[in-house]
């Protein structure tokens, strides 16, 4: 257990780091960050940033010296950098970030473990893709095995007009059926050191561009029906990796049942809602695992809630919000302000 005043260190820079953090505080820790120069709004927040390459092995070694435990707040922190912290002090264990950052091997994980993800097949080049439109038909999409997120590094694939016309990218891809869905929903757990493991309710989720837009409770049907076998996945997923903290998987909710998207290794947007809506937030929770402190209660703590994401311009007026009861601003302080980034969310309860 990380005694009062012990140090956190996290990799990355952004929002859920700069939440993680605040949760830490509240808990009696100090944090320290690692990422390279940007718009790190982590540091709003921690007593100390490292602003250094992903690959400089002396400022990742003198960042460790400084922590008691390490963690990371987003999944594309490099293998061989989480593997650069010392072996027993970084949660979840770096074979969780191996996992999720090629999708191939991510569906080929899950379906190791029983979980049903969308048709699929790799793809490394043109005859790849159109034998692979050929078998799995259209609408389908194109992905980059690695890096994309919100949207990103994607592309829908309608006809085989699309494909002839697609300039393929020089990395490796992997196409998905289109699943025809009734709702979306993630399945958000912590699991404690000790293998102990507490689900929140949940969310629908609906999207806008490839973002996040709105998550949603009580989820209502087709998704409280099928919320159990998805749990029963993620519980798998996470002995599995034999993980610690936070743990997040995406689903498709249809009439055969949930269908697995994708998972992140870490605190999730989809999870924000808990910050107010339920009695122990993702945040605190993730904080109390990595430090080996007793889990919080993940209870849902009112009748409603809806997440919100701020994205681009929006944050201008943000305050706005402010003019309904129970309602609840979060500004990331994000110095850049443009079109698809997520500047903040805000909560509204009904008790």
């Amino acid at each position: 257990m990380l005694g009062r005043g012990g140090t956190i260190g996290i990799l990355g820079g952004g929002q859920l780091g700069r939440m993680m953090a605040m949760s830490a505080a509240q808990l009696g820790y100090r944090c320290i960050a690692y990422a390279p120069e940007g718009d790190n709004v982590v540091s709003q927040v921690c007593d100390d940033v490292f602003h250094n390459k992903w690959d400089d092995t002396a400022a990742l070694a003198a960042f460790a010296a400084q922590c008691d435990v390490v963690t990371w707040e987003f999944e594309n922190v490099p293998v061989p950098t989480a593997q650069a912290m010392p072996a027993g002090r970084i949660f979840p264990h770096p074979r969780a970030l191996e996992t999720a950052q090629d999708r191939l091997a991510e569906k080929r994980f899950v379906e190791d473990l029983g979980g049903r993800p969308a048709a699929y097949a790799r793809v490394d080049s043109r005859a790849d893709l159109e034998a692979a439109v050929d078998r799995l038909g259209v609408p389908g999409i194109l992905k980059t095995r690695r890096d994309g997120y919100d949207g990103k590094g994607q592309w829908r694939i309608g006809s085989d007009r699309d494909v002839a016309g697609l300039s393929l990218p020089e990395t490796p891809l992997v196409y998905e059926a289109f699943v025809e869905f009734e709702a979306e929903f993630s399945v958000i757990l912590v699991r404690a050191q000790d293998g102990a493991i507490r689900f929140w309710d949940s969310p629908r989720n609906s999207h806008e561009n490839g973002v996040l837009a709105t998550s949603t409770l009580p989820a209502g049907e087709p998704i409280e029906a099928q919320v159990e076998a998805a749990r029963d996945l993620a519980r798998q997923v996470a002995d599995a990796l034999e993980y610690v903290g936070v743990l997040t998987l995406e689903f498709f909710a249809t009439r055969d049942g949930p269908v697995f998207n994708e998972m992140a290794p870490r605190v999730h947007n989809s999870g924000h809602w808990t910050i107010e809506g339920a009695i122990t937030s993702q945040f605190e929770n993730h904080v109390r695992a990595v430090a080996g402190l007793p889990l919080g209660d993940t209870a849902t703590a009112a009748k409603t809630v809806t997440m919100n994401n701020i994205v681009g311009k929006d944050i201008k007026g943000a305050h706005g919000h402010l003019d309904t009861p129970d309602t609840h601003l979060h500004d990331y302080g994000k110095a850049q302000v443009r079109a698809g980034r997520k500047m903040g969310h805000v909560t509204r309860l009904e008790r």
